[in-house]
């Protein structure tokens, strides 16, 4: 079970973890109910690694993601990208189902727990 960061999104999440001053801050990936399709994708800082936790390292950043999130986001690429609408980072997701217009939210495939391409 993988989560790669391109070397944009790793870029970033670098350059906003050096905004934290604070070595013991990582970023989470977590997916939580909600969105159009009925999940989608959530960053936050923390500096906990609680016990359900894995600790995904890539590109020299180590991201914290619960057992629930990983088990739907397990395989995917975290990219960070600029457009016209601003700058997000997007997951893409090999297991997805589908997406809803917005493109923030996801139904997990049924053959998996995967979930679909997102942006934040």
């Amino acid at each position: 079970m993988s989560l790669q960061l391109t070397d944009a999104a790793a870029g970033k999440i670098l350059s906003l973890l050096e905004s934290q001053d604070n070595a013991a801050t990582h970023l989470r990936i977590f997916v939580s109910g909600g969105g159009c399709s009925g999940f989608q994708y959530g960053f936050t800082f923390d500096e906990e690694v609680k016990e359900d936790d894995t600790v995904v390292e890539s590109q020299g950043v180590k991201l914290l993601v619960d057992a629930m999130s990983l088990d739907l986001i397990k395989d995917s690429e975290v990219d960070y990208q600029t457009s016209l609408q601003g700058e997000s980072f997007v997951i893409r997701n090999p297991n997805a189902g589908s997406t809803c217009g917005c493109g923030k939210s996801f139904t997990p495939s049924e053959t998996s727990g995967g979930c679909a391409n997102a942006g934040y």
